[in-house]
């Protein structure tokens, strides 16, 4: 199967700005066509409800290993969202707008 590229053009929230509400670390396996859907549907999700307010760290498993075990990773893409209050985990291409809502506790 021909990998996919993964965009990495769109903005990574309150990265840069030190100043994160939400740090979220999205494991994924290589350049596979749901690791892809799953960078792009979250981006769009972050950028559209929590702009400037988190910081997005995207985790190829095959090239940090060691940090997918350290993290209990069993299946990608996973999602990790840690705030001041919890730390959440989701599996999937975060297609679901509501379930990552609900994640990221904007929803009930």
């Amino acid at each position: 199967m021909k990998g996919v590229q993964i965009p990495n053009d769109l903005p990574a929230g309150a990265a840069s700005k030190g100043k994160a509400e939400y740090v979220l670390r999205l494991f994924i396996s290589g350049a596979s066509a749901n690791s892809a859907k799953a960078v792009l549907n979250l981006k769009n999700i972050c950028e559209t409800y929590i702009k400037d307010r988190y910081e997005l760290e995207v985790i190829d498993i095959y090239q940090q290993n060691e940090l997918a075990q350290k993290e209990h990773i069993i299946a990608v893409p996973s999602l990790i969202i840690k705030t001041a209050r919890s730390a959440k985990r989701l599996v999937g291409t975060m297609s679901d707008c509501q379930k990552l809502l609900q994640g990221l506790m904007l929803t009930t």
